[in-house]
């Protein structure tokens, strides 16, 4: 690996486009590295990941509106749609639209915590829609893969969004332009001009994940895909972009992050070396915004030692300043504490998970979310008596620069009103490579197997599962049946027909 330092230039300067980072994105979607067996067994077990939660939030409201929006794009010779039969096709950019939506829908794949935030399992359906359009085999399919993953974990661990208030889609756009540039075996220079389209229109504000959070979050990935994969037809094509893109005189360095006077380290590796960021990444077990799946984890034990949840007085959480500043009490969303919000707004409050997880022992991606839970009294009571507290050892557990040594969880205090007290703490989750129970490729297919149960066949689940672990050797024709088929009475479900197409 190597550390490219970037910074603003004047135009004067005229910096050579090999000194850009853009360029040096580009220079290793081009190279020739090759992909180890570890690496590959991962991107097998995500892309299960990603059509387990796909199938499961296949007739919730924002992905049946992604889904009728992408029926509306045909193409002979396209991709597929998650639960749609694979011998109907859409344009590719349009299949990224929907698949990346249903994927995204549930917050119940995989992520990475770095400098920012990220959930680099978004990279799939994009590049994965292109594969199937463009007649990829298997290995083409893992090497694009790679690459996203690869980018966009780099980026992460380098450049700060979020202090900026700018959603976290801005290190997506990237990724997918350089993964489709491995996929489709481009030029560096086309990469390298796809990589800045894609930047360029894929900056968007992080006020989609505050306050009262809509249904846009599910979206917003999908956007970034969608418009990744436009940047790179229109580059193909031999158009440029905005350049240079990280480090002009106007550019997002300069106007959108932290400015002319701030230097930013990137690692990134050396050209050929082999790319395994994936494996610093990890999934959920739960439901949830990953900073809450380490106190999921702890509220479950501590619900086996709390007998009566209403003799509790208050729950202090002492935590990074990721956790308290995004979804504890120090975001300050009134939202946050409101029986009412939606269900995008409670997945991002740890006082609501923590006090469900809590009282009921368990966690569900629906049961957890309903209305009536909710709204339950005793749950509201017991939500309100939490709080949140930044600990300034937790965040440098949160920023430790070994992936080994991360910690995304937290130290929590139960007070009870006899005076007596409960302190509890928890690193990571039992999911994580570092936890007590890692994932696995029989937990990815038994977390497969419990989203999809009655929407899919047995027949099929077996159908999937059997191609996708042999992802390596598949010809181009296996790509194209590399999808899932729900079962027809799923497939009824239709939003309200309001559109202009």
């Amino acid at each position: 690996m190597r550390d490219l330092k970037i910074k603003v230039y004047p135009s004067s300067a005229n910096l050579k486009k090999e000194d850009q980072l853009a360029w040096k994105i580009a220079e290793i979607a081009s190279d020739k590295s090759r992909p180890g067996s570890d690496a590959i067994d991962m991107i097998i077990n995500r892309i299960i990941d990603n059509a387990s939660v796909a199938i499961a939030s296949f007739n919730r409201k924002p992905v049946i509106s992604a889904r009728e929006m992408a029926l509306a794009h045909p193409r002979k010779n396209g991709a597929t749609i998650f639960g749609v039969n694979s011998k109907y096709k859409f344009d590719c950019e349009w299949a990224a639209w929907a698949n990346g939506t249903a994927v995204r829908e549930l917050d119940y794949h995989d992520t990475f915590l770095a400098a920012d935030y990220s959930h680099p399992g978004d990279n799939i359906p994009p590049i994965f829609a292109v594969a199937q359009q463009t007649k990829c085999n298997g290995y083409d399919l893992l090497k694009g893969i790679l690459t996203g993953y690869e980018v966009q974990v780099n980026l992460v661990k380098g450049i700060c969004l979020h202090e900026h208030k700018i959603d976290h889609i801005a290190h997506l756009g990237p990724s997918v332009a350089a993964g489709l540039g491995t996929l489709l075996k481009l030029k560096t220079e086309t990469i390298y001009q796809s990589i800045q389209q894609a930047l360029h229109t894929t900056i968007s504000t992080r006020q989609s994940r505050k306050g009262e959070i809509s249904s846009w979050k599910a979206f917003a990935p999908s956007h970034a895909g969608k418009l990744g994969i436009e940047a790179v037809d229109r580059c193909m094509r031999g158009e440029g972009a905005p350049s240079p893109i990280y480090e002009g005189e106007d550019s997002v360095i300069a106007y959108v992050l932290s400015g002319k006077d701030v230097e930013y380290t990137i690692p990134m590796p050396e050209k050929n070396e082999e790319k395994k960021a994936i494996l610093e990444t990890y999934t959920k077990e739960h439901s949830a915004e990953y900073q809450s799946q380490a106190l999921i984890d702890l509220a479950r034990s501590l619900n086996k030692k709390i007998k009566d949840i209403s003799k509790i007085d208050r729950i202090d959480i002492h935590t990074s300043h990721h956790t308290h500043y995004v979804i504890g009490t120090g975001a300050n969303d009134p939202q946050k504490m409101d029986p009412n919000a939606s269900r995008e707004t409670l997945d991002h409050s740890i006082m609501y998970i923590f006090a469900v997880a809590l009282e009921d022992g368990s966690w569900h991606h629906v049961k957890s979310y309903t209305p009536e839970r909710a709204r339950r009294k005793s749950t509201v009571e017991l939500w309100q008596k939490i709080k949140t507290y930044e600990v300034e050892e937790w965040t440098k557990k949160y920023h430790d620069p070994n992936p080994a040594n991360k910690c995304f969880g937290g130290k929590v205090t139960i007070y009870m009103k006899d005076g007596s007290k409960i302190t509890e703490e928890k690193g990571v989750a039992d999911a994580h490579p570092s936890g007590q129970r890692p994932f696995r490729r029989s937990n990815y297919i038994e977390k497969f197997n419990m989203l999809t149960e009655g929407i899919i066949s047995d027949k099929e689940a077996k159908r999937f599962l059997e191609l996708v672990q042999n992802l390596k050797n598949l010809k181009a024709k296996d790509i194209q049946s590399l999808n899932i088929e729900v079962k027809s009475k799923f497939n009824k479900k239709r939003s309200k027909k309001i559109t202009i197409f």
